[in-house]
């Protein structure tokens, strides 16, 4: 099973430093959120600017609120990531759960879900090299991949792990095992009743501090305003892992369910903590 990193956003100027060691170490990835009003760096310019310093690790985004974007610049943007990290993109996509994203962007968030079918409907025919309309495109330029960058989605309702089936090549599941478990079958139910072939690529997220204790309280503090606007940060929270015991113990469980990799999602901005979580594996 792989294990990559998922990256803090409160200190871009940090991720650099944080790119570089994971890419020396035994890490897999490289993941980033998306939020849109918040103080987080873009995802896809921050994951370019990291694929470029970097060699090996993926860039992944986690999850990447496509409603909110442009089809056809998503397209493009996706592509040419894609293409110039040598196929080291992984597109995670989602709706989001924001009122206040879709706002901004002029979206209304009860059609964000039939929203995103469109689009990928859109952007696989683009990455394909086919025309975007009539007498419009195509559209370059070609991913790395014929037909587009790893897709993997996000979510928890049906609908979403159903998309996983119509449109992706995997499932994204920030959840712990106890609930991660049932989401995982039902996405495997909707792979075979599709018709897919083989398995879909199951991704797991755990939030994840290791240090001393300022670096747990930055972690916390952060994560707190970051779900602050679920209503219950403190239990967000209470989910995060701050032991190398509570860390192999997750990843273990996700194992034993099958999962293809781990992202160990960290709030906290001290990059020592890579060197840290490299010793837990």
């Amino acid at each position: 099973m792989n294990v990559g990193i998922g990256l803090p956003i409160g200190d871009p100027a940090t991720l650099l430093t944080w790119a570089r060691r994971a890419d020396a170490g035994p890490f897999s990835s490289l993941g980033l959120l998306d939020r849109l009003v918040y103080d987080n760096p873009e995802p896809l310019v921050a994951l370019a600017v990291l694929a470029g310093a970097t060699t090996r690790v993926r860039v992944q985004t986690e999850v990447l609120l496509a409603p909110l974007r442009d089809t056809a610049l998503l397209a493009k943007q996706a592509a040419t990531l894609d293409l110039m990290s040598g196929g080291r993109l992984v597109l995670g996509l989602g709706i989001g759960g924001r009122d206040d994203d879709h706002r901004v962007a002029g979206v209304d968030p009860r059609t964000r879900g039939r929203r995103l079918d469109r689009q990928m409907a859109t952007m696989c025919r683009l990455w394909h090299g086919e025309p975007y309309g009539d007498g419009v495109g195509p559209i370059g330029p070609v991913p790395a991949r014929i037909g587009g960058p790893e897709i993997l989605f996000g979510g928890f309702k049906p609908a979403a792990l159903e998309r996983v089936a119509r449109w992706g090549d995997g499932f994204l599941a920030a959840a712990a095992p106890s609930w991660a478990g049932g989401l995982f079958d039902t996405v495997r139910g909707f792979w075979k009743e599709h018709g897919r072939d083989g398995e879909p690529r199951l991704v797991a997220q755990v939030n994840v501090a290791l240090g001393p204790r300022h670096v747990l309280d930055d972690a916390r503090a952060r994560m707190r305003a970051y779900y602050a606007f679920t209503g219950m940060p403190d239990r967000m929270v209470a989910g995060l892992l701050t032991t190398p015991a509570e860390i192999r113990t997750a990843l273990t469980a996700y194992a034993d369910l099958g999962a293809d990799e781990v992202m160990l999602y960290c709030y906290g901005l001290d990059p020592d903590q890579v060197d840290r979580l490299a010793e837990v594996l």
